[in-house]
C-alpha cells in the first residue's frame, strides 16, 4: 500500500538466559496506514509492548532483535543504532508511555521540553519553537496554554499530564504515534477524553497509530483494526467491528466473552481457564491448544499458520455460531 507508514515482516525477539533462549515476539508480521490506529492486544506478557519498543529501538539488552524487519515511510529501520536511531526517534515516531511521569523531566517545565524537542528535530528558530509549544498545548486540549507553558509536570493533574506527553510525542511532527497504554492509570471519564483526543488527531494529522491496550474497550472506542496477540505470536488480525462480533480465534473469542457486556445478566463473568504459559516453558504445536475447548490433535502437532493479513492464526476458525 502506498501510504503504509509502518511495515513489520515476520518480526522476532529474543532474550537469551540461562536456560535457553524465550521469543517475546515471535514471527509477528502486520502493517499500519496513514491515519491509522491499530490496536494491539493481549494479556500482560503476551508480546505487544516489546513488540512496540523494537519499533523505537528501546529493547533492553540482551534482548535483540533476532529477525524480521522493520520499515517505516519505505525504510528499514530495525537495524539502526545510536545517533541514527536517536534522530528518528522524536521525529519520525512518537511515544506516550502509560505513566506520563516517566517520560516528563520533573526538572523542566513543560514548555522547556516542547521547545527541546521541536529545536532537536526541526530546523526553526526558538522564538518559533515557543509559538508552536503553546499552540502544541492548545491543540491537546491544555486551558489557558499560554500561561501553563512554564508550568512543571507535578503541577497538572493525570490527565492533563498525558495530554502534554501527547503533545510532545506530535510536536515534532512524527509520522508514527505508539501509545502504550496511555489510558490504564486514568479515570473512566478521562481515558475517554484521551481517547478521543488521539482519534481526532490521527484523523486531522495523518498519523499511524500503534495503540497497545489490554482493554477490549478502549481497542473498541479507538481502533480502525486489531492485532490480538498471544504468547508473542498473533492470534488474529482484522477490522475491529469484524474481530469483535465474529472473533476466529478462540482465545479472542475467549476475550470477547470475559467483558462486562458479554456477561450481562449471568452471575459471574466468563474466564478463560487457566494461564498463558511461560515464555521458557511455550508448548508445542498452537500456544493456546491447552487452555482450547476446541483443540484437536493437529493443534497440539503443528503451528498455526502465522499470518499477515485479516484472519486467525488457527487450524480450525471458530464461525460466528460456534461463539457464545
Amino acid at each position: 500500500m502506498s501510504d503504509t507508514v509502518l511495515s513489520i515482516r515476520n518480526l522476532s525477539v529474543e532474550i537469551p538466559t540461562r536456560t535457553g533462549v524465550v521469543k517475546p515476539v515471535d514471527g509477528v508480521s502486520y502493517d499500519i496506514s496513514a491515519g491509522e490506529i491499530l490496536g494491539v492486544v493481549g494479556e500482560s506478557g503476551a508480546g505487544k509492548s516489546m513488540a512496540g519498543n523494537a519499533v523505537i529501538g528501546l529493547l533492553n539488552p540482551p534482548a535483540h532483535i533476532a529477525k524480521g524487519e522493520i520499515w517505516l515511510n519505505g525504510s528499514r529501520i530495525d537495524a539502526l543504532k545510536g545517533e541514527a536511531m536517536r534522530r528518528l526517534r522524536g521525529k519520525e515516531i512518537g511515544m506516550v508511555f502509560q505513566d506520563p511521569l516517566t517520560s516528563l523531566n520533573p526538572l523542566l517545565s513543560i514548555g522547556d521540553q516542547l521547545t527541546e524537542t521541536m529545536l532537536t528535530h526541526l530546523p526553526i528558530s526558538r522564538a518559533e519553537a515557543n509559538n508552536r509549544a503553546v499552540a502544541a498545548l492548545e491543540e491537546v486540549g491544555i486551558p489557558g496554554a499560554a500561561e501553563r507553558i512554564d508550568s512543571y509536570p507535578h503541577e497538572f493533574s493525570g490527565g492533563m499530564r498525558q495530554r502534554v506527553v501527547i503533545a510532545l510525542a506530535l510536536c515534532a511532527e512524527p509520522s508514527l504515534i505508539i501509545a502504550d497504554e496511555p489510558t490504564t492509570a486514568l479515570d473512566v471519564s478521562v481515558q475517554a477524553q484521551i481517547i478521543a483526543l488521539l482519534k481526532r488527531l490521527c484523523r486531522d494529522r495523518g498519523t499511524a497509530v500503534m495503540l497497545i491496550t489490554h482493554d477490549m474497550g478502549v481497542i473498541a472506542e479507538a481502533a480502525d483494526r486489531v492485532a490480538v496477540m498471544y504468547a508473542g505470536r498473533l492470534a488474529e488480525l482484522g477490522r475491529v467491528r469484524d474481530v469483535l462480533t465474529q472473533p476466529q480465534h478462540p482465545y479472542t473469542a475467549g476475550l470477547m466473552a470475559s467483558t462486562p457486556l458479554a456477561s450481562a445478566g449471568k452471575t459471574r463473568l466468563h474466564q478463560i481457564e487457566g494461564a498463558m504459559p511461560r515464555l521458557d516453558k511455550v508448548p508445542d504445536g498452537c500456544p493456546f491448544h491447552p487452555r482450547c475447548t476446541y483443540a484437536e490433535s493437529k493443534c497440539r502437532a503443528a503451528p498455526a499458520p502465522q499470518i499477515s493479513q485479516d484472519h486467525a492464526a488457527c487450524w480450525f476458525p471458530l464461525m460466528a455460531e460456534k461463539v457464545s
